[in-house]
């Protein structure tokens, strides 16, 4: 057999791998630390040229401007409502699906989530009109539901992709147990599966929740009062025909990107969990 030789030092850590991965840790951090940066600084300071890396003078301003005078708050409050709804009825419908779906009393399953894995990458645009017609008829334009039901549809098919994968890896002979000690079928499913589905529902939940969260088109299509706009769509109409206010505008952006920031830090070991396990058991 060959000899491997063991990497000591300063090559221990110097490979493909962790290298890569610094690479793409800095590409990742640059934009995120000239947003926080670019939102701490004056009005005159963002508009010299060459651009200042840190700012000489620090300033809220900006953030104070975006809540008062362009309703950052109502939008923020509508994000809110729209992506905690939509999360809550995808993590409901996702988990009874994939329970079924991860069984073996279902037939024709693989085609089930041959169609659902092509429905999870069907572009919205492709039927934007049917929808907005569709909702004008039934009343839906300017409204919550009118947001909340497409991005349940749309959201939901990968949400059940996810929770399969993941419900596959739980032993058949934990619910056979529960049988055993006089548990119902319900029982089975709220009482005992649930729980140790936890890690894949906090990954469907995240990445139903970011992309509510941040979903522009049919926001901008759907809601054209300010009372129901989101925060993708309100901070593309700060400006005007005239003006840019691009201090307002990083302020408001990274305010509408901290509570993501947060999910994924507060759920990240949950998260990477319940893809590895539908990854390594699809």
């Amino acid at each position: 057999m060959p000899r491997q030789r063991v990497r000591k030092g300063w090559r221990k850590w110097v490979n493909t791998v962790n290298v890569s991965g610094v690479v793409i840790a800095v590409l990742t951090a640059l934009p995120l630390y000239w947003l926080v940066s670019t939102s701490l600084k004056p009005s005159s300071e963002i508009a010299q040229s060459p651009p200042t890396i840190w700012p000489r003078s620090l300033t809220f301003d900006n953030f104070v401007v975006a809540f008062r005078d362009n309703a950052l708050g109502q939008y923020m409050v509508n994000s809110v409502i729209v992506s905690v709804s939509t999360t809550v009825i995808v993590l409901a419908l996702s988990f009874l699906a994939g329970y079924a779906l991860a069984g073996r009393w279902i037939r024709g399953r693989t085609a089930i989530m041959t169609s659902l894995l092509m429905l999870s990458v069907f572009p919205a645009i492709a039927v934007l009109t049917p929808l907005y017609l569709l909702e004008r008829n039934l009343g839906l334009l300017n409204s919550y539901p009118g947001l909340i039901i497409p991005y349940v549809a749309f959201n939901l098919p990968f949400a059940i992709w996810i929770m399969r994968n993941y419900l596959q890896g739980i032993p058949s002979t934990i619910e056979e147990a529960s049988e055993i000690d006089g548990a119902g079928a319900w029982r089975t499913v709220l009482s005992v599966i649930l729980p140790m589905a936890k890690p894949g529902l906090f990954t469907v939940g995240v990445f139903t929740f970011t992309a509510s969260w941040s979903e522009f088109l049919m926001a901008l299509t759907f809601n054209s009062e300010n009372s129901f706009r989101t925060i993708p769509v309100g901070i593309a109409l700060f400006g005007t025909q005239f003006t840019v206010p691009f201090a307002q505008i990083f302020a408001a952006s990274v305010a509408a990107t901290v509570p993501i920031v947060i999910l994924v830090l507060v759920f990240r070991r949950s998260i990477v969990s319940g893809l590895t396990s539908g990854a390594v058991k699809g």
